[in-house]
């Protein structure tokens, strides 16, 4: 986990239209949300994570333990049942809504943070670089 721990800024976004449209985004959030590059911020509290993303747009705060359910409300206001564990060196979460579901999985490859959100056959991947 502490891999992740740190404020990731984000470099480069791809397909990420596509995904949004999939998960049921509407086009005027889309717009915004494609041209906001967020900052996400990954601390730890003992076993408790807390994953903060911030842009111009909207800020969103999520504190789980790995591997236990909790309740989300995501940055487009889906309510979702989320979940969060650590698979190898990958953080999976998923989230579960109205008999849908879709992960977000982030790694580390060469110091970058890759997170790669995956909804049925749509995948979309956002590269963040460490801030210093």
């Amino acid at each position: 986990m502490e891999a992740f721990v740190g404020t990731w800024k984000l470099l480069e976004s791809n397909k990420f239209d596509d995904y949004m449209k999939k998960v049921g985004v509407g086009f005027a959030t889309r717009q915004i949300a494609n041209v906001t590059k967020p900052t996400t911020i990954i601390e730890m509290e003992g076993n408790t994570c807390i994953v903060k993303t911030q842009s111009t747009f909207k800020n969103t705060e999520i504190k789980f333990k790995l591997g236990e359910e909790f309740d989300e409300t995501t940055a487009d206001d889906r309510k979702v049942k989320s979940t969060v564990t650590l698979d190898g060196k990958k953080l999976k979460h998923v989230q579960k809504w109205e008999g849908k579901e879709t992960s977000l999985v982030r790694e580390i490859q060469d110091g970058k943070l890759i997170l790669t959100l995956i909804m049925d056959d749509v995948v979309s991947t956002r590269t963040y670089e460490k801030a210093p």
